[in-house]
């Protein structure tokens, strides 16, 4: 027999029922993201809390929303001061799938956020889950969630074998989702099931004495809450090597946009080489005359899948500024002295706070 054929609609009814009851005395209701909510404002919060931390979400979110309070100011905004207001919160490919997504809304649908979730899947960096959320949360519509929390909440209430990277681990709980998922209240229900996932079903120590569904876990009853969801295999994680060129004049780096695809696609980073002999050949191409080389420290920079270890060498140059470049759209000399306003790594923000440091301040 099956977890799902365990389910009976009273039982259904009764889980439902008791998650929504804990949300109204303790699921978290002040959020930015849930005041005056709209398809739109939940979208930019479920991207951005995509493998990111509330907390961490908030400032960027204020910010972002007070940039771009519509719709319509996302898709006609530049991508570089889109991936701006992105810079330092990761996976910027997220940021991407927003701006061109924006960009469908408003072309294709007026600018109105599609109601339908086949339109909503249909958009750049919307899975199932992302638009079940999007149209409960600020609609009402009847589609349940899978999310991390929501997963390891269904795992472990009913045993589910399998870890978050395995097709059938999320295969096996869409069924349980949809029969819990109430059509009265849905909004409440996903929006406690996520608040019960991010902090009382936690990965470790998980607080079983404040769920609202203990009773029918089955983790909880044969005291298997750490093995569910099983660990995914620990792999070693690879590491690469690069050396990053800072090239500068007085106060000004040279920097270069990176391909719209790959790691930090459509950011704004130092040149790369693989060894420091290519240094000059690199520069040349510009026109810049090196007259002094300064290695600067190293550090490792982590990504999801491997590991990047970075030397980063300051090179001082002299070139006229007027015939130095002529892809400004690929290349062009960042002033140290003034405020950002384009997408920048993370990486690239460490180097240039190292370089004003000591050099500019």
């Amino acid at each position: 027999m099956t977890q799902i054929t365990k389910i009976s609609a009273s039982s259904a009814e009764k889980f439902s029922q008791q998650i929504i009851t804990w949300y109204e005395k303790q699921g978290r209701k002040h959020l930015p993201w849930q005041q005056n909510k709209t398809p739109y404002r939940v979208w930019i919060s479920e991207i951005m809390l995509q493998q990111t931390q509330v907390a961490t979400v908030i400032p960027y979110y204020q910010r972002f929303m007070e940039s771009f309070p519509t719709i319509i100011d996302l898709a006609n905004a530049d991508e570089d001061n889109v991936l701006h207001h992105w810079t330092g919160l990761g996976y910027y490919a997220r940021a991407r799938n927003l701006h061109k997504s924006a960009k469908i809304i408003r072309d294709d649908y007026q600018g109105v956020f599609p109601h339908k979730i086949e339109d909503v899947i249909a958009l750049a960096g919307i899975g199932r889950s992302t638009a079940g959320a999007i149209l409960s949360l600020a609609l009402k519509k009847h589609h349940p969630i899978l999310d991390g929390n929501v997963k390891r909440v269904l795992a472990r209430c009913y045993t589910i074998e399998g870890h978050n990277a395995q097709a059938k681990f999320e295969k096996a709980l869409w069924p349980i989702a949809e029969k819990l998922t109430p059509s009265q209240g849905v909004e409440k229900y996903n929006q406690a099931m996520m608040d019960i996932g991010a902090t009382v079903c936690t990965r470790s120590k998980p607080l079983c004495e404040q769920c609202p569904v203990q009773s029918s876990c089955f983790a909880f009853a044969s005291n298997e809450q750490a093995n569910y969801p099983q660990k995914k295999p620990k792999k070693v994680t690879p590491v690469k090597e690069t050396i990053m060129v800072i090239a500068r004049q007085g106060d000004n780096v040279l920097m270069e946009k990176r391909p719209p695809a790959g790691i930090w696609g459509g950011l704004w980073c130092f040149l790369e080489v693989n060894n420091q002999n290519e240094i000059q050949s690199l520069l040349k191409e510009s026109n810049l005359v090196i007259n002094k080389t300064t290695l600067l420290e190293s550090f490792r920079h982590t990504f999801s899948h491997f590991h990047l270890d970075i030397t980063p060498v300051l090179v001082d140059c002299s070139q006229d500024f007027s015939k130095e470049i002529n892809d400004v759209n690929q290349h062009k000399w960042y002033n140290l002295t003034t405020e950002a306003s384009v997408g920048l790594a993370a990486s690239t923000s460490k180097l240039i706070n190292q370089v004003k440091q000591k050099y500019i301040y």
